[in-house]
């Protein structure tokens, strides 16, 4: 399973970070190559992006499913390829770090399944550190924004 985690010191409260991760459609759209996404229910959407992996370029269709919600600490979801063979998890955490600080770090792991596996996991290895960097950085980014 190919993992990133990315820590970013913000200067804003614990309840901001939380106010913002807490709603899907806030960060749903900052994934890298985002295309789109769609609500099924408040803990899953369909999100569909476009990756891309060196040699293979592909639009992703995933299913993500909201595992908890602990407010104000902590969102863990699942993920589900649907056009591809891919599962993984992941999750926002928000820690106070000093007087309105906050240490937001995002996790993201996945891994391929089915025929391509082998090929897919050693180019996600490179793929998903950077891209769980690039989507904690716009998070941040836009959380600063709003502030």
């Amino acid at each position: 399973m190919s993992e990133g985690v990315h820590s970013i010191i913000l200067p804003v409260s614990k309840k901001t970070v939380w106010g913002f991760v807490s709603s899907i459609d806030r960060w749903a759209p900052l994934v890298p190559g985002y295309i789109n996404h769609e609500m099924i229910n408040e803990r899953t959407l369909i999100w569909e992006f476009k990756s891309d992996l060196g040699l293979m370029k592909k639009k992703i269709k995933l299913e993500v499913n909201i595992l908890e919600w602990i407010e104000p600490d902590k969102v863990t979801f699942k993920l589900k390829g649907l056009n591809e063979k891919f599962d993984g998890h992941g999750y926002f955490l928000a820690e106070e770090c000093g007087i309105g600080q906050t240490k937001m770090t995002g996790c993201l792991a996945i891994t391929a399944k089915g025929a391509k596996a082998p090929i897919v996991n050693a180019l996600l290895k490179t793929y998903v550190p950077q891209t769980t960097i690039e989507f904690s950085e716009a998070v941040a980014q836009s959380l600063l924004v709003q502030k």
